[in-house]
């Protein structure tokens, strides 16, 4: 029987069932370790776009605008760069509802993927997430990259100025990938707080 490549079957039944990434890119993560890191690829078929509206921006709590613009180590805008997202709820847990598979079991339902536009620019809308119930962390929301060449690895978490649990080791990290610590200053717009990051692919990432 003759060869017959995926995407010519998805071409014939019309992509049914057929994932966005269902390609030759050689997906690998670089960077390890890093527990949940594929969970940027459960996109499925999803359209993704510049921007996105994670599940609990229209709950009870202080709605969060986050832009920025995501540039090629060589300070070019990077054009189709997925950022994936999650992060807890305003009692700082990881919470689910019905029917979670994949990553979403332990990431929970609030979570969701940018893809960044000709100009490298990404903007997602949330809520600021709360505080673990022990008190071990500062809030924060867990980014992981998957660049279009198939390279996905986590970079710094988003944190918040002014929190009164962020320690050195956020405030001022090393080596922080991404290029940028991820601690945003918040000013409030309207009836959002609204803070800005731009990343730099592979940008202290070891083994890039």
């Amino acid at each position: 029987m003759p060869h017959v490549s995926i995407l010519f079957i998805c071409i014939l039944i019309g992509a049914t069932g057929c994932s966005q990434h269902s390609n030759k890119v050689d997906y690998r993560l670089v960077g390890a370790p890093c527990e949940g890191c594929e969970a940027v690829l459960e996109y499925g078929n999803k359209d993704l776009q510049p921007i996105d509206t994670l599940p609990d921006f229209y709950e009870q709590g202080e709605a969060l605008k986050v832009s920025g613009t995501i540039f090629h180590p060589d300070g070019s805008p990077a054009k189709g760069v997925i950022l994936y997202l999650y992060h807890t709820n305003q009692q700082g847990i990881y919470a689910t509802k019905a029917g979670e598979t994949g990553w979403a079991k332990r990431h929970g339902y609030i979570r969701g993927w940018v893809k960044t536009d000709k100009e490298g620019h990404y903007t997602f809308y949330t809520l600021i997430p709360g505080i673990y119930p022990d008190r071990s962390n500062p809030a924060h929301i867990h980014p992981t990259i998957l660049e279009p060449n198939g390279k996905y690895y986590w970079i710094e978490s988003y944190h918040f100025a002014g929190d009164p649990l962020l320690t050195e080791k956020e405030m001022n990290p090393e080596a922080p990938r991404g290029g940028s610590t991820g601690v945003l200053t918040l000013k409030k717009e309207d009836n959002t707080w609204v803070g800005r990051r731009d990343i730099m692919l592979g940008k202290n990432v070891p083994g890039y």
